[in-house]
C-alpha cells in the first residue's frame, strides 16, 4: 500500500468509527447531563472534521507534478494538518470553557450504566484507529496520518477521563467531571500547539535539520571524485525536499566527465535518502592545488 492510499484508509477509518461515536455519546450525553460525556461527543465531531480534512488534503497531495506545481502538490498535507491544528485548540478551548463553568456551577449529572458502556466501547474504538494509524505512519511519516492518531490518542484519554469522572459521580463527587474535562483539553490544546508548529516550518520553507543534511554531505564527500560541497541549499516540497549544491571536482576532467559525475551522485541521494525528491548540483571544476581547497 502506497502512502497515499494508506492515508485515505486511516481517514476514512476515522470518519465511519467517530460519526459512530459521535451518535452513541450525544444520545447518552443528552439524558444523563454529564458535561464529560457531552465534552467527549463534541471532540467526536471534531474529530470527524479532522479526518475530512486528512481525507482532502490527502487527495491534493497525490496529485503530481504540473506546469503550475512543479514539484507537486505535497505542500498540501501541512495545509490541511494546520486546518486540523487550529481546529484541535478551538476544540480544546471550548471543552476547558465547559468544564470551567461545571465546575464554578457544581453541576451534577444523572448516573446511567449506559455512560459506562459508551465510555468502554468508545476506548475499544479509539484504541483500534490509534494503532491502525500509528501503524501506517510509521510506514509513511505522513503528518496527515501524525495528526489523527494523535487525536485517536487523545480520545482514550479524554474518555477514560470521563470513565473515571461517571463511576466518582456514582459515589457522589460530581465536581471530578469538570477536572477530568479541563486537564483533557488542556492536553488537546498542547498536541494541536505542536502540529501546527510542525506544520508551520514547513510551510515557511525551513531548510532539512542540521543532521540530515550532515548526512548527505558526508555521503557526497565519499565519492572519489567529489573535492568538496561548495553550496548545500533545501527547499521543503510536502514531506520531502529538493536539493541545491554546488561540488568542486578536478579541473583536469573532461565536461562529460564532471556531468556524470553530477548525475550519478543525483541518483544515489535520491535512491538512499527518502526525505530528498530531487537533487539539483552545479559542477565547480576546480585545480587541486588550488589554495583553496586546504
Amino acid at each position: 500500500m502506497n502512502r497515499y492510499e494508506s492515508t485515505k484508509r486511516v481517514s476514512f477509518l476515522g470518519i465511519v468509527g467517530n460519526v459512530f461515536l459521535l451518535i452513541i455519546k450525544f444520545i447518552v450525553a443528552i439524558f444523563s447531563h454529564s458535561e464529560a460525556m457531552m465534552a467527549d461527543a463534541v471532540n467526536s465531531a471534531g474529530d470527524i472534521f479532522s479526518s475530512i480534512m486528512s481525507y482532502i488534503g490527502n487527495k491534493i497531495a497525490c496529485i503530481p507534478s504540473d506546469e503550475d506545481h512543479n514539484f507537486g502538490h505535497g505542500k498540501a498535507e501541512y495545509i490541511f494538518s494546520l486546518f486540523i491544528s487550529i481546529f484541535m485548540i478551538l476544540i480544546g478551548g471550548k471543552i476547558l470553557f465547559d468544564s470551567i463553568m461545571a465546575m464554578i456551577n457544581n453541576a451534577t449529572f444523572n448516573f446511567s450504566i449506559y455512560l459506562i458502556i459508551v465510555c468502554i466501547v468508545t476506548i475499544g474504538v479509539k484504541l483500534f484507529l490509534y494503532l491502525y494509524a500509528r501503524k501506517n505512519y510509521k510506514n509513511h511519516q505522513n503528518i496527515l496520518i501524525k495528526a489523527t492518531m494523535k487525536d485517536h490518542r487523545n480520545d482514550m484519554l479524554l474518555t477514560l477521563g470521563t470513565l473515571f469522572s461517571v463511576i466518582l459521580g456514582y459515589f457522589g463527587y460530581y465536581f471530578f467531571d469538570g477536572i477530568f474535562g479541563s486537564v483533557t483539553s488542556i492536553y488537546i490544546i498542547v498536541t494541536g500547539l505542536g502540529i501546527l508548529m510542525e506544520s508551520y516550518r514547513v510551510l515557511m520553507d525551513a531548510s532539512i535539520n542540521k543532521k540530515d543534511k550532515d548526512l548527505i554531505i558526508d555521503f557526497i564527500l565519499k565519492d572519489k571524485d567529489v573535492v568538496k560541497v561548495d553550496d548545500f541549499y533545501t527547499v521543503p516540497v510536502g514531506y520531502k525536499y529538493v536539493v541545491v549544491l554546488t561540488i568542486s571536482v578536478d579541473g583536469n576532467l573532461k565536461t562529460f566527465a564532471s556531468h556524470d559525475i553530477a548525475d550519478n551522485i543525483e541518483k544515489k541521494i535520491v535512491k538512499k535518502f527518502k526525505k530528498i525528491y530531487k537533487v539539483i548540483i552545479h559542477v565547480n571544476p576546480v585545480l587541486l592545488d588550488n589554495e583553496s581547497l586546504n
